[in-house]
């Protein structure tokens, strides 16, 4: 399992919680947090119109972010942090009533939970966002030596976490370790001339066992996917580009390290933590620490109830967004506008100004995913599965050919450090994706007795006494799927864009950037840079 499974999107759409206590279910709980995220809640883009502009309130600033989940508020931040010269008024605007989109922490009775994303991979960049948001003595990493496991044939059986591993995993026969080996190193059939999804891909380069017992529950993991539709291109392009680029995967990757040694990247920030090993990270309260400290840095920039109805392209440069606030209509105007919005919340707004773009955006598709937090005491726990009597890992995941219906769990007590009472452990499970859809009509009961059941296969004793339910928060579009064509969408709306003259218009979000919560921040980096360059040639015309 690679640190950066069980990633959701920065962006969902806007949600309502609806919290059902109390009722009878055939699963007991002493403490139960249920949560919708419904497409009828307030949402960015479903305005039924401009408002009168004339009687609007009016506001004038250098770039405005549309979103305030955490590529929104990473965009902002990494503006005023790196940018300030060249966008000195920027406004971040969202339609809920919250940041963080769908980062979600709950803490409650000795608990804290997650109910989106668990963890993030410790790059520069997030460290970087991390330190700048005021959080560095809040960081909190997992253990670098905690085993990932996969289910095969009834056993939780681990992924190896370095090379030296390979040789000695049971996970794989010989005869797969070899098939990979060889093809690895370019021993395998040639690269066909479409573009090739994932499963067509890691089969042709690496062979059966790797796709159905590595691979596939990786795509489950994090992307809740059917690797036979996601595009290897769009979905793991690093990967994709080692044999594009080495003629294989293992030439790819010597070609990369030779690139690395000719260009090396420039000195590391001293103030950057060096995380060790392969893990994984958090902070001391949770994920929605940083959106939080983001929003209390940005102040007065970040507008929350304020609803995007409309967007209009002045006669030069620069946009007109109509806004529903709690103050009444506001119009805001703009040199420069960042949509970090989800592609279906962004499409209609878009329409106006390229129906080609619109189109373009609704093309992609989001599953609906449940993440299910329950807890069990630590005597639950097979015997088998502890390490001087303690649950050790990061999690696992299980292969849609094993016969559960959960994608796989996260062990969050063991992960971080005071997730859990004494004695108790907390477990984070999901279930839905592009292959289980049908999550969207059960409730919450059978949503927690399905993820039971399945524990009880591999992970808790049979016998073992009903969970303590903490939260069951279900994303009906959840994750956007990079399939087979995404880049062509995605690249037709950013070219219909500028065919219509929409400069310093710029898309954002977790569709563009990529799912894992690491990358959105990365992303967000990098539209700030696009906006600083296009206002710095903006001023001297």
């Amino acid at each position: 399992m690679a640190a950066a499974a069980f990633s959701f999107p920065a962006k969902p759409p806007p949600s309502i919680s609806l919290v059902r206590e109390g009722r009878r279910t055939r699963i007991p709980r002493q403490l139960v947090r249920c949560s919708v995220t419904s497409e009828a809640a307030v949402s960015m883009g479903s305005g039924s119109g401009d408002g009168d502009a004339s009687t609007a309130g009016k506001i004038s600033v250098d770039c405005v972010v549309v979103g305030g989940g955490i590529s929104g508020l990473c965009t902002a931040q990494a503006l005023a942090t790196r940018h300030a010269g060249a966008v000195p008024a920027v406004l971040v605007t969202e339609a809920r009533d919250r940041v963080g989109g769908n980062i979600i922490t709950v803490e409650r009775d000795g608990y804290l939970w997650e109910e989106g994303p668990n963890s993030f991979q410790p790059s520069d960049e997030m460290l970087s966002m991390a330190i700048d948001s005021g959080l560095k003595d809040d960081l909190v990493f997992g253990d670098p030596n905690a085993p990932r496991f996969v289910l095969w044939n009834g056993k939780l059986l681990p992924v190896p976490s370095k090379p030296t591993d390979l040789p000695f995993f049971e996970l794989l026969s010989f005869g797969g370790k070899l098939r990979a080996g060889f093809g690895a190193l370019g021993i395998r059939p040639p690269p066909p001339g479409n573009e090739e999804s994932v499963e067509e891909f890691v089969r042709r380069n690496l062979g059966d066992e790797v796709f159905e017992r590595l691979i596939e529950p990786f795509c489950s993991g994090v992307y809740a996917g059917d690797p036979s539709k996601l595009s290897m291109k769009a979905a793991f392009g690093r990967v994709w580009k080692l044999e594009q680029n080495g003629g294989s995967i293992i030439g790819g990757v010597f070609k990369s390290l030779q690139g690395r040694k000719k260009n090396p990247k420039p000195a590391r920030d001293p103030r950057l933590p060096k995380p060790k090993g392969q893990t994984v990270g958090s902070f001391r309260k949770g994920l929605s620490m940083l959106p939080s400290a983001i929003s209390s840095r940005l102040g007065n920039k970040v507008k929350l109830s304020w609803k995007l109805t409309s967007i209009k392209k002045l006669d030069g440069l620069g946009y007109t967004l109509m806004y529903e606030t709690p103050e009444g209509l506001i119009s805001v105007e703009t040199k420069t506008v960042v949509l970090t919005i989800p592609s279906y919340v962004a499409s209609p707004l878009l329409q106006p100004l390229s129906n080609e773009a619109a189109d373009s955006l609704s093309k992609f598709y989001y599953p609906p995913v449940a993440a299910v937090s329950i807890s069990y005491p630590k005597v639950a726990i097979r015997r088998e599965r502890l390490v001087d009597g303690e649950l050790v890992g990061f999690g696992q995941l299980h292969p849609r050919s094993q016969g559960v219906e959960t994608l796989g769990t996260l062990y969050s007590s063991a992960l971080f450090g005071n997730r859990a009472p004494p004695g108790r452990v907390l477990l984070l499970s999901y279930i839905g994706g592009s292959t289980n859809t049908e999550i969207l009509s059960k409730n919450e009961s059978d949503l927690v007795e399905a993820v039971d059941r399945d524990l009880r296969k591999m992970l808790i004793n049979p016998t073992a006494k009903e969970p303590l339910v903490l939260g069951v928060r279900v994303w009906p579009r959840a994750i956007p799927q990079f399939l087979i064509g995404h880049l062509d969408h995605l690249e037709g709306a950013q070219g219909a864009l500028a065919g219509a003259g929409c400069r310093g218009l710029f898309l954002g979000g977790n569709y563009v950037a990529g799912v894992a919560l690491g990358r959105c921040v990365e992303s967000a980096y990098e539209s700030a840079q696009l906006v600083s360059n296009f206002l710095s040639q903006y001023a001297y015309r």
